[in-house]
């Protein structure tokens, strides 16, 4: 089993503990300011477009590993990843593939609804 094999059973194990990538991400964020206070990072480093685009009715606009980690910063990362129980080289990259299906299932009418329990 390599280490990304690994990896991944880490990931599936949280995110069945936690209820899914919404859970995990929802948990992550609190830290943060929840999910309105990580897109706003997000909007504050010229990602408006992306952030959106989830928000929305329509497709959700890619963001990358690389503006995930110029928007967010070395300390946010580290948090995140220490939160999610993940490598830290890894938190941008899986932050890049989930977040935007993540946020656009958070915000069924364009507007962010906390998890069950974290209102």
């Amino acid at each position: 089993m390599g280490l990304l094999d690994q990896f991944e059973g880490i990931l599936q194990n949280e995110l069945a503990q936690r209820g899914g990538i919404q859970g995990v991400l929802g948990q992550a964020f609190q830290g943060a300011g929840g999910y309105d206070g990580i897109l706003a990072k997000l909007k504050q480093a010229g990602l408006g477009d992306q952030v959106a685009s989830w928000l929305g009715p329509n497709s959700n606009l890619p963001v990358t590993a690389a503006q995930i980690e110029a928007a967010l910063g070395d300390q946010h990362l580290q948090q995140l990843a220490a939160s999610m129980g993940i490598p830290l080289n890894q938190v941008a990259s899986v932050l890049a593939q989930h977040l935007p299906a993540a946020v656009d299932q958070a915000s069924p009418n364009g507007v962010i609804v906390p998890p069950a329990g974290q209102a």
